[in-house]
Parts: structure tokens; sequence; C-alpha cells
């Protein structure tokens, strides 16, 4: 690898998405595709915390451009949050079903590893493992999807594809 090359790779830390934000964007994904709506109160429900760290939380989203707010209190995904979700979804159910179908790792296991990488993995290697689940025997179905992009933007909740 070159030196130039170097500059171009971001690494794990240069990520702006932590664990943490990840699992605020999926939960009002979920309340507003369960409900129609979701607020402070039942995203701090949803996650057990208080409503105080859950608005804390959400400031950074709403500044970083990821969750949007109306004038009634009721909270949405940005366009860029959305993205987001649809990525860390994807990545969870690709990686989930790498782990229990080809490296046969216990379900519980690769539900837990799955869950804690699916905010740092970077488009190249979604793809990369999207072709690669492609052509392997596994339970999850990717024949009828073009690219890693269609399936990605196929994720409709935080579940794995059935």
């Amino acid at each position: 690898m070159h030196m130039s090359d170097k500059k171009n790779i971001q690494h794990t830390s240069d990520n702006e998405i932590t664990h943490s934000m990840a699992h605020y964007l999926l939960t009002i994904h979920k309340l507003k595709e369960d409900k129609g709506y979701a607020r402070v109160t039942d995203i701090a429900k949803e996650l057990g915390l208080t409503k105080g760290s859950v608005s804390t939380a959400l400031s950074n989203l709403k500044r970083r451009e990821l969750v949007v707010e109306d004038e009634s209190k009721f909270l949405s995904l940005s366009d860029s949050g959305h993205d987001e979700v649809h990525k860390i979804l994807s990545t969870r159910t690709l990686f989930y079903y790498f782990l229990k179908d080809i490296l046969k790792v216990n379900e519980d296991i690769a539900h837990k590893d799955s869950c804690l990488v699916e905010h740092l993995m970077s488009d190249e290697t979604r793809s990369s493992l999207f072709e690669f689940l492609k052509t392997s025997k596994t339970e999850l179905e990717l024949s009828h999807f073009k690219s890693h992009l269609e399936f990605s933007k196929a994720q409709k909740g935080d579940k794995y594809l059935e």
C-alpha cells in the first residue's frame, strides 16, 4: 500500500456513529414503523433510560442532522438518518448470517456480535460481504438483490430477513 492510498482509508475511530447513537436511530425507526410516531418518552421507555439522558443524546443526533423534531415534539429520521439505519440493519443482517451459517457461531453469539459491529462496517466491506453471502450456502436468500445497496434499501425493521 502506498502512503497516498492510506489517507483515503477511514479507521473505526473515524466513524461518526457510535453504538449508542445507532440504538437511538434504530429505536426511532422502530417506533415510527410500529406506532407511527416517536417521542422522547417513547424512546426512554423502549431503551430503559431517563428522559433527560434521551434528550441529551437526541440533541447530538439533531446537531448531526440525523434526527428532526417537529413543532409537536415528534421525532423522525432525516434522510441521512434513514440511510444510516438501513446501513446498520443490512450490516447486522449480513454479519449475523455470516457468523451463524458460514462460521457456525452459536445464534445468540452471532446476534450479539452482529449488534456490536452493525454501525462500524464500511460500505466496501458490506458490499464484499453481500457478494460473498450471495454465492454461499446460507439461510439468507440474496439472489433477487442486484447489489448491496438494493439489499440495504430493502431493510424494513430491526429483525433479520426471513
